[in-house]
């Protein structure tokens, strides 16, 4: 249902009533995403651990001006859940959100992305530039710089240690979707936390630190530098 739609406001506590549900395909894999507004496209991508209902503050913020998108990636939700490990490698990632896109009717948008969605959405402006209207990212730095701070800084890598469990074959053994909500605060906005998180792959969760993150002995990037021509925005929070 669009805003338009409805007279009732929109506000978090009833976003569920008024929000698209629809499917992207990406060769054979559907990515689950909701839809909010009209106006120009923005597909927000979210990070580990959470879904599309992370983005629920932003939605209704920003509906009345534009048409928000917020998909579960895969792995995640209600999104398709590949078993293989290489299926979770960043092209696939940078296809999925695409594909969204182009589900929407569109060949281009403004691309947000937090944590892991970030890292995609860095991607998906240097790979497909013509697809990125505007980029904004949050909380996580160019993977360039990361790889960077790795091969240099100390620091970054006793910070990176929790990536390196991560990476290893049995981490999904180790973790539960109780473990993996217990940040989020409110007990209602938890307990929809772990219900999407039991529905999500937490194998698959992994394994985009498995085929994305850096591994030992870590380098630094020497391949070309790709500038990012899209104009963007970029927040870090501590």
């Amino acid at each position: 249902m669009s805003m338009e739609q409805s007279t009732e406001k929109v506000t978090v506590e009833n976003l569920e009533q008024h929000v698209q549900h629809d499917y992207a395909d990406n060769d054979g894999v559907k990515i689950h995403y909701v839809s909010l507004g009209n106006g120009p496209l923005l597909v927000m991508i979210h990070g580990f651990p959470d879904f599309w209902y992370s983005w629920r503050y932003q939605m209704v913020a920003l509906a009345p001006h534009y048409r928000v998108v917020a998909l579960d990636q895969r792995g995640y939700n209600l999104s398709d859940k590949p078993k293989a490990r290489e299926h979770y490698a960043m092209p696939y990632l940078v296809r999925d959100v695409l594909a969204v896109i182009q589900a929407c009717g569109k060949q281009s948008a403004i691309v947000l992305g937090h944590d892991w969605g970030g890292a995609v959405a860095w991607q998906v402006a240097i790979q497909h530039p013509e697809a990125t209207e505007k980029l904004v990212i949050l909380n996580l730095p160019h993977m360039r710089n990361m790889r960077r701070e790795l091969a240099r800084n100390q620091e970054q890598r006793r910070n990176s240690q929790y990536a390196r469990n991560f990476q290893q074959e049995d981490a999904h053994l180790k973790i539960t979707p109780e473990s993996l909500t217990r940040w989020v605060g409110d007990e209602g906005t938890r307990a929809r936390y772990r219900e999407a998180i039991e529905r999500s792959s937490i194998e698959g969760m992994l394994n985009y630190y498995k085929m994305n993150y850096p591994r030992e002995p870590y380098e630094e990037d020497s391949s070309p530098v790709v500038k990012v021509k899209a104009p963007v925005l970029q927040f870090h929070g501590l």
